[in-house]
């Protein structure tokens, strides 16, 4: 166990990264500016900002890559398909509810998201490449939209 009254901010970071996040939260509540760890604090807090954005980016690339797989297979659609299109259905909304600054950006990685899903579906389904569209036959409105397929 760590001693916190001799562990330094950067060690303790390093060490126990739990027992640092109480740490810096308690620090936060109060008010104890000067003896946070501002150089892992803003680092953990661009990293969550970078984690947001990925899971965006991912959950729209599987959303796609099933719209991809139901629309051009439509003999091999299943249950698990229309519940993975409608999981990242509401997991995509949530992210948007929770982080309303993420919704530009949806639109500015959608059609590299779609060309990721494009690849994922061709490698999934054995479906040579180029028999699915170089662009999205879906819009980003309709991808998102619950009752669209």
């Amino acid at each position: 166990m760590i001693n916190k009254s001799i562990a330094t901010p950067n060690s303790l970071y390093e060490q126990d990264f739990y027992l640092w996040i109480e740490t810096t939260a308690q620090h936060l509540k109060e008010g104890k500016f000067d003896e946070l760890d501002l150089t892992n604090l803003i680092e953990e807090i661009e990293s969550m900002g970078r984690s947001e954005k990925r899971e965006l980016k991912s959950r729209l690339i599987v959303l796609l890559m099933h719209l991809l797989k139901w629309q051009y297979q439509p003999e091999k659609r299943s249950e698990s398909w229309r519940s993975t299109i409608s999981e990242q259905r509401i997991c995509i909304e949530g992210l948007l509810e929770d982080s309303p600054s993420l919704k530009p950006l949806i639109s500015e990685v959608f059609d590299d998201c779609y060309q990721k899903a494009r690849l994922k579906a061709a490698d999934e389904t054995g479906i040579k490449l180029n028999f699915f569209p170089k662009e999205s036959p879906f819009t980003l409105e309709e991808t998102l939209q619950t009752s669209f397929f």
